[in-house]
């Protein structure tokens, strides 16, 4: 029998009911908890001899504390002793509680921005950062075996099983304080629409802006495990709202979470949408100059130049991972950086975990903006008018499976050009990547879990982007 838990770039995810069930949670919580035994017991292993401590959270997802009971009891049968959060947690929170806890790991009941139907299992390593592949690909290995066995568990009635409980809000609120200047926004006065998409932003982001002294005015906070009936993403989209009412003049910016409050979204004065790449390459910028921090940058193949151009512009190294937010971690982990992130959505700072932490970077824009008391785009502006402007774009296209593997092959063998423009360099970090001239360039990455060829786009102007968005459309569609 073939498994039906795989860990992508984020975990495992499913559809609630069919895939995603009580039975597959402790079959998969099982693999993990064989995982972390080897690991406790390997001398070569980060986790050698610790105490079996396991930080357990979930997002607002349809019986989110129930599945996250059942991890809990299959890991006390296996000699774990494990933290459940006391109520549905960021996943940036669950990150730096497992680090503050010094624990082996953690379990995050979560599918992020995944519309209801779904939910999901991430599992962190004991540094706070997603399990990397040669881990998940052990724990598949563990599934296996476990089904090979006819493995089954004799549960209690669900959510009826006892677990300890923490609050982990107190050390994570300590930990930002550190890292925001949380005086520069108090002093500002600020007026901010905070969207906290029926998430688990809600009691995190709006409670240090109001003790900060912002006039938070709050948009869907309240629990809905069906968000409403939208994905719960804050892009143009889902920030609609949000936009509206800072342009009526009611706000002076917009600040959103997803549902686990790992990814951020940003609407500035006007009520304008500004991209993930926008808001990385403003991180960067307000970090180095204004807080005088040092280090490199780093963020994923699709990501946009503009962060180039903005370390060119201050002296910063500036590193390329393939995509996945464990790939920055693992770097961040290992060197000084000073931030890194992905066009997704995800960012993190130096001295912070090793994940995606939305919380932070609504904060640190909210900072920039108190302490230069310009918009965002009023910075922008200023920045492009150094290092030009970057128009960024992205397709999605279906392909059946025998034109998507022939379109794969075909990119594999490199192009000579894409139509009319020329291909300087080729990338194949992360699927297929050709750099043109004047800083433009198209990359191209398959998923792994449907018959999808996404192709990202970066120009310098809007009526550039619009010529690479007819090439490409036209490679993409053979």
């Amino acid at each position: 029998m073939n498994s039906p838990i795989k860990f992508g770039t984020s975990g495992w995810r499913g559809l609630i009911a069919r895939d995603f069930t009580f039975d597959n949670v402790r079959l998969a919580t099982q693999g993990i908890a064989d995982h972390l035994k080897s690991e406790i017991g390997n001398r070569k292993s980060e986790i050698y001899g610790r105490r079996p401590v396991v930080i357990i959270g979930h997002d607002t997802r349809f019986l989110g504390r129930e599945f996250s009971l059942a991890v809990a009891e299959v890991l006390a049968a296996s000699g774990f002793s494990p933290l459940l959060c006391q109520r549905d947690a960021p996943t940036p929170v669950i990150a730096h509680t497992i680090r503050v806890r010094k624990a082996v790991g953690g379990f995050n009941l979560t599918a992020s921005h995944n519309p209801a139907e779904y939910q999901g299992l991430k599992f962190s390593t004991s540094n706070g950062a997603a399990a990397p592949p040669e881990a998940t690909k052990q724990i598949e290995a563990n599934i296996a075996k476990l089904i090979a066995g006819n493995w089954s568990f004799k549960a209690a009635v669900v959510g009826t099983f006892q677990c300890q409980t923490i609050d982990p809000q107190p050390d994570y609120f300590k930990q930002l304080r550190k890292l925001v200047d949380f005086a520069a926004i108090k002093k500002a006065k600020m007026k901010l629409a905070v969207e906290l998409m029926y998430g688990t932003g809600s009691g995190y982001l709006d409670t240090l802006l109001e003790e900060a002294g912002a006039k938070v005015t709050l948009f869907h906070n309240e629990l809905n495990p069906l968000f409403g009936g939208h994905h719960p993403e804050p892009n143009a989209e889902g920030m609609a709202e949000v936009s509206k009412f800072v342009r009526s003049g009611r706000a002076q910016m917009g600040l959103g979470l997803d549902g686990d409050a790992d990814r951020f979204g940003i609407v500035d004065k006007d009520g304008t949408w500004l991209t993930p790449n926008q808001i990385l390459a403003l991180a960067l910028y307000h970090l180095k100059k204004n807080r005088g921090w040092t280090g490199a940058v780093v963020r994923t193949v699709p990501t946009s130049h503009q962060v180039d151009a903005v370390a060119e512009l201050l002296g910063v190294k500036l590193y390329e991972t393939p995509v996945g937010f464990k790939y920055i971690g693992a770097l961040m982990e290992s060197e000084s950086i000073i931030v890194g992130g992905e066009e997704s959505g995800g960012l993190s700072v130096k001295g912070h975990v090793p994940e995606k932490d939305g919380v932070l970077a609504c904060l640190l824009m909210a900072e920039l903006v108190a302490t230069e008391k310009k918009s965002l785009g009023h910075i922008l502006k200023a920045l492009e008018k150094q290092t030009g402007e970057f128009h960024s774009d992205r397709l999605n296209v279906r392909l059946t499976p025998e034109a998507k593997e022939a379109l794969l092959k075909k990119l594999a063998a490199g192009l000579d050009r894409v139509g009319s423009f020329k291909v300087e360099k080729f990338i194949t970090t992360d699927g297929y990547k050709f750099l043109l001239p004047n800083r433009e360039w198209v990359a191209f990455r398959a998923s792994g879990t449907e018959p999808l060829i996404r192709c990202y786009l970066e120009a310098k102007t809007a009526a550039q982007l619009k010529k690479l968005r007819t090439v490409c459309t036209t490679l993409l569609r053979g």
